[in-house]
């Protein structure tokens, strides 16, 4: 980890703030905001669904799982470019 210029660790610590704060932003959207328009969103119906209860029951959580795995494999990405990656 020495052999690392100071430019480098600055750049690579910008990119990985930078995909935390996306997926910070993604997690608060489908935490927070679908659900406070649960009643806006309920007029909607799919599958004899009201979409506000499919969001609020399932479609949250597979949001989170596909976004751990987004999140995991970008960061991996980035700590390639970065030479941070592991071997």
């Amino acid at each position: 980890m020495s052999d690392v210029s100071q430019d480098k660790a600055v750049a690579h610590w910008a990119k990985t703030k930078n995909l935390m704060w996306i997926t910070l932003a993604v997690w608060a959207v489908f935490s927070f905001l679908i659900h406070f328009f649960v009643d806006a969103l309920n007029s909607i119906v799919i599958f004899g669904f009201p979409l506000g209860w499919y969001m609020a029951a399932q479609g949250s959580l597979i949001v989170f799982v596909v976004l751990i795995f987004w999140f995991s494999s970008t960061q991996n990405d980035i700590d390639a470019e970065f030479g941070f990656d592991e071997d």
